[in-house]
């Protein structure tokens, strides 16, 4: 039990290392090619980790034993890493002060909104790419 454990623990490290230097390299271009306007590279972060966490949580539904170890490494480690609750609040707290109400309510507006939509299509694309589950 313990090594199942150290083993989940070892992948969410690996896992959670990829995601935030994927959000680092997702950011950095983001500023250069989008600009400062807005926080693109946590904005596209959040709404490319919900796609993916809704396709995730349906692909791994009914995969055995397995699916511990894929979900430690994908879900909780890459896009735990990838997306940022933290960033999101402190970059609308930035907003705020800046009295950019209107770019402050679209930033929220986009990432919960779009996030709901792109969690709920991700796991739609995956119910249909992975068809019904076959019970034993």
């Amino acid at each position: 039990m313990m090594t199942s454990w150290w083993q989940q623990l070892a992948l969410v490290m690996t896992g959670g290392a990829l995601g935030a230097a994927g959000r680092f390299l997702l950011g950095g271009w983001l500023t250069r090619h989008a600009g400062t306007a807005l926080p693109w590279g946590t904005l596209a972060a959040n709404l490319i980790g919900a796609l993916i966490a809704g396709f995730l949580v349906v692909w791994l539904e009914a995969r055995g034993p397995s699916a511990l170890y894929w979900r430690a490494l994908l879900i909780v480690g890459l896009l735990g890493g990838l997306t940022t609750f933290s960033a999101l609040m402190i970059e609308a707290l930035l907003l705020s002060r800046s009295a950019r109400l209107l770019d402050l309510s679209a930033y929220l507006g986009a990432t919960l909104l779009g996030g709901f939509a792109l969690v709920w299509l991700g796991a739609q694309l995956a119910h249909w790419l992975r068809g019904p589950i076959q019970w034993p």
